[in-house]
């Protein structure tokens, strides 16, 4: 009975032991094959041109001027659409490709409708933006706004013109503090949005609600991996801050964005965002999500303070996605600011320009050098706005080339050896089958040798 047992334990052990060996060699080839360079056809297309649908929008309404525009927006079929006050404008529009919308008030009457509203008395869970496409001035109130607030905005906007309306929305306009990655201090729990650099130390260019000057953050919730040190926050008024990393250097991986599961997006220029562009949000509480551009230059009362100069979009967001990224074809857009609703709901979210941050902060980009061969990240050249606006349909849009993550906070020992783009767990299982094997080949010769002992002794004793 005990040898019956030892013969099935012996073969079950070789039975793993050829298992393990096929699956090491299936990892290794998976990770060969991840590995390797993508396909042009895979690589963001916003980053292979500088011009594009929406780069023509924004250059006729540069040459066109405000007087006589209203502003542009990527129609449905991924053509440039120009909203212009004349017919000899629309003439011009129509000429360089795009499609002319005539409207009535031009973008300086529109700007002076937010001007009005910013000087009357502020009414926090009230938000604003132009709205190209309607050529008007939408004027948003949460949950919060009592009716007599309600009644007060509602007797600006009428004194500015009937363009501006107003309209009731639900939830509460709230900043997301408490991916992107996860970064924690004693203020709560924000997302790292993206690596930056001065050309002497890196940093995480994040949301300035999250945290004021000198907040210290770590990378888990026990306080034991600090990340870095906030050195520069602007809030409100805009809506960013700098963490420097406490080594100085952002490390492998700087130029990736986390989107869950291991999985990153490798980040290849910064630009503007273009209105009806599809675009994708990352935080560490919800994860990947995507929507579209409805608004630029929106203003946000947070009870804690104005915000302006925002992108307004549909992408959700929850508390905790504070900071994250928002980025369209590996091209870098905006960082989390606040919003409303959540992401089972839905809801309006806003977003901190990157172009903005970097100016101010004097700060560039941590970008891929992949496309030129480069085996690190490099920083970013000068901002570019067309570059995010490639000549096709919002929908046709991806988050980007996909990338590893690298020195993710919190990942198990379970998701390292599963990660099929490392070539290391693959080896390890092949060598651990092979010790397997040879060690049931071992005691199997080792006991045929004690039997035949046995034997011999019994014979000749």
């Amino acid at each position: 009975m005990r040898h019956a047992r030892r013969r099935i334990v012996r073969r079950v052990t070789r039975l793993t032991a050829v298992a393990g060996l096929l699956l090491g060699g299936a990892m290794v080839t998976q990770a060969a094959m991840a590995s390797e360079s993508p396909p042009a056809a895979a690589r963001p297309l916003a980053a292979a041109s500088g011009s594009g649908a929406g780069g023509t929008g924004a250059a006729l309404v540069a040459r066109l001027g405000t007087a006589r525009t209203a502003g542009d927006w990527i129609g449905a079929d991924g053509r440039p659409v120009v909203a212009v006050t004349d017919g000899a404008a629309a003439r011009e529009v129509r000429r360089a490709g795009a499609e002319a919308k005539v409207v009535r008030h031009s973008m300086d009457e529109l700007k002076s409708a937010t001007a009005a509203l910013r000087s009357a008395p502020r009414v926090a869970g009230t938000a604003w933006a132009v709205d190209y496409r309607t050529n008007r001035v939408v004027v948003s109130a949460d949950s919060t706004v009592s009716a007599g607030d309600w009644s007060r905005m509602s007797r600006v906007a009428a004194r500015i013109g009937s363009f501006v309306r107003m309209e009731r929305t639900k939830g509460t306009f709230t900043t997301r503090l408490n991916g992107a990655q996860p970064i924690l201090s004693t203020g709560g729990r924000c997302s790292a949005g993206f690596n930056v650099t001065d050309g002497r130390s890196d940093f995480i260019l994040t949301a300035g609600h999250c945290g004021p000057a000198g907040s210290i953050w770590f990378a888990d919730a026990q306080g034991g991996r600090q990340l870095g040190r906030t050195v520069s926050s602007t809030f409100p008024g805009n809506d960013f801050s700098l963490v420097q990393y406490a080594s100085g250097r952002a490390g492998d991986g700087a130029d990736v964005v986390a989107i869950g599961g291991g999985n990153g997006v490798r980040i290849t220029g910064v630009a503007d965002a273009a209105v009806g562009q599809r675009v994708f949000r990352s935080g560490s509480t919800s994860g990947l999500h995507d929507g579209t551009v409805t608004a630029l230059n929106a203003t946000v009362n947070y009870p804690e303070g104005t915000v302006t100069g925002l992108i307004q979009t549909t992408v959700c967001a929850e508390p905790g996605d504070s900071g994250g990224p928002l980025f369209s074809d590996g091209i870098a857009l905006g960082v989390t600011s606040g919003g409303n609703g959540d992401c089972t709901t839905g809801g309006t979210t806003f977003f901190q320009p990157v172009t903005r941050a970097l100016s101010v902060l004097n700060v560039k980009l941590i970008v891929s050098a992949q496309s030129s061969g480069a085996g690190a990240p490099s920083a970013s050249p000068a901002p570019s706005a067309p570059a995010a606006r490639g000549a096709m349909a919002p929908n046709a849009a991806s988050p980007g080339t996909a990338a590893p993550v690298t020195g993710a906070a919190g990942r198990t020992l379970l998701a390292r050896l599963t990660d099929t783009r490392n070539v290391g767990p693959g080896l390890l299982v092949i060598a651990g089958s092979l010790i397997a094997l040879a060690a049931t080949r071992y005691i199997r010769a080792e006991q045929d040798r004690k039997a035949y002992q046995r034997h011999y002794s019994a014979t000749w004793g």
